[in-house]
């Protein structure tokens, strides 16, 4: 009975150090995980279903984000694509109109959650191959909108005085970090004698591109 009742106390500890060594490995595994987690990937989890299922759910309040932009600016899209490095979505506001909008994630200076909405964002998400769209870089859906002759409104944030600073044009052309507006007022054609200047804006001055028509 003595030997019986050392092999089963040897038993068990063993069973217990390597139930802790699971432990500790997968505690592990799931800080490495975490650690290689990009914002990117976490507003993509946001705006996943809630079962985080391929694709985005089509209920009133799935895919809402709520950022506050670099300039100090806060809204509120529904998230509907992921680029390589940014997201397209609908403002989500008091009024039926919804515009498209495209915000750089580089323009992002912080995301409004509740405790809820942290975990939905550190979730695992599936492996499955990438869609076209997220390997896009933000310079090709800027050349869309100008391929479109798209009037559009390019948010700049705010200038020294604190003064929003709103472009309305067309996109003539986009180079590798910047591009050419063609300023116009809201509501008009792009047309010669409707155009009011001409702007260069890099990149890395935009804070959120609203497609206007």
């Amino acid at each position: 009975m003595r030997w019986d009742s050392l092999f089963d106390d040897l038993e068990g500890q063993l069973e217990h150090e390597l139930g802790a060594e699971e432990a500790q490995l997968a505690a592990e595994e799931e800080r490495l995980r975490l650690g290689r987690l990009s914002l990117r990937a976490r507003l993509s989890a946001l705006a996943a279903g809630p079962e985080g299922a391929p694709g985005f759910a089509a209920a009133d309040s799935a895919g809402v984000l709520r950022i506050e932009l670099r300039s100090g600016a806060l809204v509120t899209v529904r998230a509907l694509t992921f680029g390589k490095d940014w997201f397209a979505g609908e403002l989500v506001a008091a009024g039926l109109r919804r515009p498209q909008c495209v915000i750089p994630l580089s323009a992002i200076s912080g995301v409004l959650l509740d405790r809820g909405a942290v975990e939905r964002s550190l979730r695992e998400q599936s492996s499955a191959p990438a869609h076209l769209a997220e390997r896009i870089g933000l310079a090709f859906v800027l050349r869309d909108l100008c391929r479109r002759r798209a009037a559009v409104e390019l948010d700049c944030g705010v200038n020294v005085s604190g003064a929003a600073r709103v472009l309305h044009g067309t996109i003539d052309r986009v180079g590798r970090d910047h591009c050419d507006l063609a300023m116009h007022d809201v509501g008009v054609p792009r047309r010669s004698a409707l155009v009011t200047g001409y702007r260069i804006v890099p990149f890395d001055q935009l804070m959120m591109v609203r497609v206007t028509v």
